[in-house]
């Protein structure tokens, strides 16, 4: 199988368009994308939307500057880790137990620094991409600062091509 990861600004909006033109054609396909909430033209977090048409919110902007120590952070937002594994592990899940007759394109949008504090996350990826006939489009982060373990793993998989878009 071969895995494609799109790095770079507008990511999203290729895997919308992407993953539309895939279900138009019949194309079995799953997964979910992360999309920007703005609230009076301000960004104030973002949700994850499954492709199935669920949403919920996987970070939004602190009005507290006290952290929690249960909190994770990303610059000024905080993720909600239950959120977010409620509504994507389910999926990957589906994707990785199905039969070889049910195998799917998977899409993960994206791989980056709020969905990795999730161990349950990680480790549903790395079952996903060693699955047997499984197609994984996905999106990660161009490097900057400290490397992140699973992308920088995904990154050197002799069975995955990078595209940048810029």
């Amino acid at each position: 199988f071969v895995s494609f990861l799109f790095l770079g600004v507008g990511k999203t909006t290729l895997i919308q368009k992407v993953t539309q033109a895939l279900k138009s054609s019949g194309i079995p396909i799953d997964g979910f994308y992360t999309e920007e909430v703005r609230e009076g033209g301000r960004r104030t977090g973002f949700d994850v939307v499954t492709l199935s048409g669920k949403r919920g919110p996987l970070s939004r902007v602190s009005s507290d500057s006290s952290t929690s120590r249960r909190d994770y952070r990303v610059g000024q937002y905080v993720v909600d880790l239950v959120s977010f594994e409620q509504l994507v592990l389910p999926m990957l899940r589906n994707v990785n137990h199905g039969s070889d007759a049910e195998k799917k394109i998977c899409v993960i949008d994206e791989i980056g620094k709020m969905e990795l504090f999730s161990q349950a996350f990680i480790q549903a990826v790395r079952q996903t991409l060693t699955g047997s006939g499984t197609v994984v489009l996905g999106t990660i982060p161009i490097p900057k600062g400290k490397p992140l373990d699973l992308v920088e793993e995904i990154r050197s998989r002799k069975d995955v091509k990078v595209f940048n878009v810029s």
